[in-house]
């Protein structure tokens, strides 16, 4: 059975005071509750990482990378390796996200040696993708989207697959407080689910976690999450507040 997942992207905020607070926050609350097959996720900028591991050591809580370079090593000044990664204790990371894409100009290319290199040093990946306004008001967001999964992972074996988890983030929809309806989520969930199928099986289809993105906040997570193809959240702002996040984990 695929895992619900709610992941929270804290983006380029927080100190490490803050960070490890929230973290020591969130599982708090987490502790209270009964997960039922959902996994928790926090994902602090690089200099907090090992603080904030060190803030949910024995909890269920896990925490992830924001992004990570493709090489192994090298001249890459102020880049982060997927082995650095892994020496603090990082299993999952993040690639492919629109504002890496919008502001560091990543291609689909780029983020299929970011796929490789993560899946070679035994790193889930949390694989972002999603149209803009004008794909969307032009009616091309479906074939954006399977252009995006399909240039960067359709080369992936099938036993790979379970190291990778979808998030759909419709651009228009992240931090402008605007979201696409629990239709328009689910129907473009479903269409995902269809293509995978469709490039390898019903199996790998049923197993792959897809999540949502883009201003997602208690009070529309549970219709969303309620969606038969939306298995949670990728969240920017809502979790940056514990009582906002963990309200999130709450609406399975």
């Amino acid at each position: 059975m695929r895992a619900n997942i709610v992941a929270g992207n804290w983006k380029m905020n927080k100190n490490i005071s803050e960070s490890k607070q929230l973290a020591s926050e969130i599982v708090s609350a987490v502790s209270q509750l009964s997960l039922n097959n959902t996994r928790v996720i926090v994902t602090p900028t690089f200099v907090n990482l090992s603080g904030v591991i060190a803030a949910v050591q024995d909890s269920s809580v896990e925490v992830a990378a924001q992004n990570m370079h493709q090489a192994k090593s090298g001249a890459f000044t102020g880049e982060i390796s997927a082995e650095m990664l892994t020496s603090i204790g990082i299993k999952t990371v993040i690639l492919g996200h629109s504002e890496r894409r919008e502001y560091f100009g990543e291609t689909d290319a780029l983020l299929t040696e970011k796929v490789n290199t993560a899946l070679e040093n035994s790193l889930e990946v949390i694989f972002c993708f999603g149209e803009v306004l004008e794909d969307r008001k032009n009616g091309n967001h479906f074939n954006v989207v399977k252009s995006q999964i399909e240039n960067a992972l359709f080369h992936l074996s099938s036993g790979q697959w379970s190291s990778i988890i979808l998030a759909y983030e419709p651009v228009w929809a992240i931090g402008t407080g605007e979201t696409a309806s629990p239709e328009q989520a689910q129907e473009m969930h479903a269409f995902i689910r269809e293509i995978v199928r469709n490039k390898y099986d019903q199996e790998i289809a049923d197993n792959v976690s897809i999540l949502y993105g883009g201003s997602v906040k208690p009070s529309n997570a549970r219709e969303i999450f309620s969606k038969k193809d939306v298995d949670g959240g990728l969240i920017g702002g809502a979790s940056l507040n514990a009582e906002d996040f963990v309200s999130l984990v709450k609406s399975f």
